[in-house]
């Protein structure tokens, strides 16, 4: 009865909610990847995804090495995009390589003192190797591979091989951590050719830094591909081959023909495997997402894991004997010959690249 005269009472008179709305601006911490004392396009990338998540997004990119390597990519960082509001530089030996596990030890004393809403790193090598461990340490789940950004919480990401994708909503604590592709969030001209503000360069204080976390994994050795060829994730085009090349000398056909197109050199996973060449140029699912402007297909039969790492490719052109081969389904242009025959024809009639 108490209660149903109470309810009668309040309405007879209008209700007056003070409601108090928490809100924090967006602000998203960039993993960089730099060489050479440069930052690389991949990161910029990022930049750019980071800064889709919101429009008043403060964005931070955050270093880490020794030197006057890190030195030289800390002053590139501070202008590589106008997006950029602060860089971090975290200076000490402990980071002269990309290890995951200082890394990660890093990310998350980072975190706990900045507060980030979001943290981003391409969906590279060093971005599937440190985010994840990053996300372990803070307690999140990780979205990874993300090719569009819908909202500052809502994501679309491929599955099954690319060919479906997902629309995922994180509903989790800060931070939202992602990895994004490279190839879906391109750098505009105007960022890449044009000079920007300088961001503040601030040093990290690592006197906190956990030193019994980072003596867990050991620096054995760094191979890299020749530095006069174009890095195969960022290429204009690019010039794979596959298990039809049947030998690791007849691919160097391959590398001919790229060298005179100025052109990445790619390979499947079967030419891999066959060690015809090594991992690092592998292009796939399991590889590197690859978006040129022109993508030279030779011997590829085109298998779904491969395709999924070069469907977003310009123009697609596939030579192969069989004329059944799944890579013509996604060819823009295709020729069945053979390419023992086609690869040096190509050679012998394209000019010298100046």
């Amino acid at each position: 009865m108490a209660t149903r005269a109470l309810l009668k009472a309040l309405s007879k008179r209008p209700l007056h909610f003070s409601t108090t709305l928490v809100s924090r601006s967006a602000s998203t911490l960039v993993l960089a990847e730099h060489e050479n004392g440069s930052i690389k396009a991949q990161t910029v990338s990022a930049v750019v995804a980071a800064k889709s998540l919101s429009e008043d997004n403060s964005v931070s990119l955050l270093l880490a090495g020794s030197g006057q390597s890190l030195k030289d990519a800390a002053k590139h960082a501070a202008s590589c995009h106008p997006s950029v509001s602060q860089v971090l530089v975290a200076d000490s030996d402990k980071f002269e390589y990309p290890i995951a596990e200082p890394w990660a030890k890093l990310v998350q004393m980072i975190q706990q003192s900045g507060e980030y809403s979001h943290i981003v790193s391409a969906s590279s090598s060093f971005g599937k190797n440190v985010l994840p461990r990053a996300a372990a340490l803070l307690d999140v789940s990780p979205i990874t591979d993300v090719i569009e950004i819908s909202s500052s919480s809502q994501f679309v990401r491929p599955i099954y091989a690319g060919n479906a994708l997902c629309t995922v909503r994180y509903t989790g604590a800060n931070p939202c951590m992602l990895t994004i592709r490279s190839t879906s969030f391109p750098i505009p001209p105007s960022s890449a050719d044009s000079k920007c503000n300088e961001a503040p360069i601030s040093e990290v204080d690592l006197s906190t830094l956990d030193e019994d976390y980072l003596g867990r994994s050991r620096y054995v050795g760094h191979t890299s591909q020749d530095a006069e060829r174009p890095d195969l994730g960022s290429a204009r085009v690019v010039v794979t081959g596959g298990r039809g090349l049947k030998s690791a000398e007849n691919f160097k056909m391959v590398e001919k023909l790229a060298e005179k197109l100025g052109a990445a050199v790619g390979a499947t996973r079967a030419a891999v495997d066959a060690g015809f060449v090594p991992n690092d140029l592998q292009v796939g699912q399991t590889g590197k997402i690859v978006a040129p402007e022109l993508y030279l297909a030779f011997g590829v039969s085109g298998a779904i894991q491969h395709i999924a790492g070069m469907r977003d490719s310009k123009v697609i052109v596939a030579v192969n004997r069989d004329a059944d081969s799944p890579i013509f389904q996604v060819a823009d242009y295709g020729l069945v010959g053979d390419l023992f025959v086609v690869i040096p024809e190509l050679i012998e009639k394209i000019p010298e690249k100046k």
